[in-house]
């Protein structure tokens, strides 16, 4: 049975320094699609978005990005300096990061209405995570199968275009993840029509706390309970 708890608020000074002694990986939530994934030794970013979106994204360095799919909203590759890029299914390494790109689809039709997308399993540290990206259905027990150890859980849950609030817990049930970090939700400045968090949480039987800025990740110490936590868009609006 999946017990899930919200992160406390009280967590968030921890989370404000560098990478500790016992940190493994910093997950930075740069809006919409986009994070910033920092290991001891390389970084990722996903799904870059321009500045039309109405969110104001700084040029990052990493070493690799990932995109779900070609739609210009999670694309933007100006926005990353010379990061390796991968953009499709299959098995992948690259600055010591292992990457998993499993092949799924932007709706519930099998791509017929948006296209196709892919889910990224990426391992970096020993801390796996798992980015959702578009993704426009449920699993089928072989993917979630693929993607079931993972440690983080980064989960679209505004709806319109990806799946809505009850998908995205019923993936959080399959998967029982570490951490659940929602996503592609509907924040200040974001031009898109997407909905409010609001209606995930309630899905989870939560409700919200204070986001924090940045989530850290230790080495799992065995049994745990999965934790929702709520970050911070490190992104301003586009004036």
């Amino acid at each position: 049975m999946l017990v899930v708890s919200l992160a406390p608020a009280v967590d968030a000074a921890k989370y404000a320094s560098a990478l500790g002694a016992e940190t493994l990986m910093d997950v930075t939530w740069l809006g919409h699609g986009c994070f910033r994934l920092r290991g001891r030794n390389a970084a990722v970013v996903t799904d870059p978005y321009p500045p039309a979106i109405g969110l104001k994204l700084q040029r990052l360095d990493a070493d690799l990005m990932t995109i779900s799919h070609p739609h210009e909203n999670h694309n933007y590759v100006q926005a990353v300096r010379e990061a390796y890029e991968i953009r499709g299914p299959g098995e992948y390494e690259v600055a010591g990061v292992a990457v998993i790109g499993v092949p799924t689809y932007h709706d519930a039709e099998k791509g017929a209405k948006h296209g196709r997308n892919t889910v990224y399993l990426i391992e970096i540290d020993d801390i796996r995570v798992c980015h959702l990206g578009d993704l426009g259905h449920s699993l089928d027990d072989a993917e979630a199968e693929t993607l079931s150890s993972a440690d983080v859980l980064l989960v679209p849950v505004g709806g319109r275009t990806t799946i809505n609030a009850t998908q995205a817990a019923e993936v959080v049930r399959q998967l029982e993840p570490r951490y659940v970090v929602p996503m592609h939700y509907a924040i200040p400045g974001l031009k898109l029509q997407l909905d409010p968090i609001d209606r995930f949480l309630k899905e989870m039987g939560l409700a919200a706390g204070e986001p924090l800025p940045k989530l850290s990740v230790q080495r799992s110490s065995g049994d745990y309970e999965t934790k929702l936590v709520v970050l911070e868009p490190r992104a301003e609006p586009k004036p």
